[in-house]
């Protein structure tokens, strides 16, 4: 086997990529190779189960990432690896489609999860909003998938682990030109590092309500989020917030939808929470199917109760 490639746009989301592609090369006898921005990167990858670390060359102040295109391709044709592991961020999934028309090959875009059967992988995804799950196999070429962030733990590092470093020739090359930077503006912290998520859903009436749950997930040292409706259709709170199949994905310790109905598009986010606890007042809502723990009632009653019981807690 030729081995196993991976690429994400930084460090942490490459350190989960590599906890997939080490599995998948102890299986086929096989190495795994990571693309690094640096040298310092590329000691960090080889700790963390790369057998051999590919360095990209620096990218010009005016060219996008996906000027890398280029260079993966040269180094994928070189190579010629197995499977072809990239981050599934919106960037990461544009350079995929590019590489993929290089390098003539499938690509299953939305990887959630794979196997190996005779040497090939089986790649699943969700369809149809989360409705429907696909299994997509490769027959030819080189063995391509999409991953979005979390889906794997990140490798733990194994210090004093070794490695080849190889420094790449090959030159980014884009049409496209970066002619300005703008941060965007984030009103929040980074909910997939929470460890605790308040969920705020349809059910909660109004704009001004959310402050109660503002107020239960401060009692809980956790962060707030909340489901598709609330963001899109609403415009309660921000975008980068939402939770779902086209938004974010988190793995908290505890999970909490208030008055969150659980359809699967917003269940897909937040299926791998150590705990989810639900609050609805429809016993039938589909979140309590996912849920670990249910409360059937008005959120409006019980989260003032848990809130009051919780700061008695921290006072006892």
């Amino acid at each position: 086997m030729a081995g196993i490639f991976v690429f994400a746009e930084n460090a942490g989301f490459t350190r989960e990529l590599l906890s997939a592609g080490r599995n998948l090369a102890d299986n086929l006898g096989t190495r795994l190779v990571a693309f690094a921005s640096g040298a310092g990167p590329a000691r960090e990858f080889i700790e963390c189960g790369a057998d051999e670390v590919l360095v990209l060359p620096s990218l010009a102040p005016d060219q996008p990432t996906e000027a890398y295109v280029p260079v993966l391709a040269e180094a994928a044709k070189s190579e010629n690896p197995d499977v072809f592991l990239i981050g599934g961020t919106a960037r990461g999934k544009e350079i995929a489609s590019r590489l993929s028309v290089k390098l003539e090959t499938g690509l299953c875009s939305g990887c959630t999860s794979m196997s190996l059967e005779g040497g090939r992988l089986k790649m699943v995804r969700l369809v149809y909003g989360g409705a429907g799950i696909q299994t997509v196999e490769c027959s030819s070429g080189v063995q391509m998938a999409t991953i979005a962030p979390r889906t794997f733990e990140p490798a733990v590092s194994k210090a004093g682990r070794q490695g080849k470093i190889t420094q790449l020739a090959t030159q980014p090359q884009s049409a496209v030109r970066v002619v300005g930077r703008s941060p965007k503006q984030r009103e929040s912290v980074d909910i997939t590092e929470a460890k605790i998520v308040v969920c705020v859903g349809r059910g909660v009436e109004k704009p001004e309500d959310i402050s109660l749950i503002r107020e239960l997930a401060a009692a809980l040292g956790g962060e707030v989020a909340c489901s598709r409706p609330i963001a899109e259709e609403l415009r309660w709170m921000p975008e980068d917030l939402y939770l779902g199949i086209s938004g974010k994905k988190v793995k908290p310790v505890l999970y909490i939808g208030v008055g969150v109905s659980g359809q699967i598009q917003h269940v897909t986010g937040i299926r791998d929470s150590k705990v989810i606890f639900a609050i609805n007042r429809d016993e039938n809502a589909p979140i309590f199917e996912a849920a670990d723990y249910g409360i059937v009632g008005d959120l409006y009653q019980v989260v003032p109760a848990l809130i009051q019981e919780l700061k008695a807690a921290l006072k006892a």
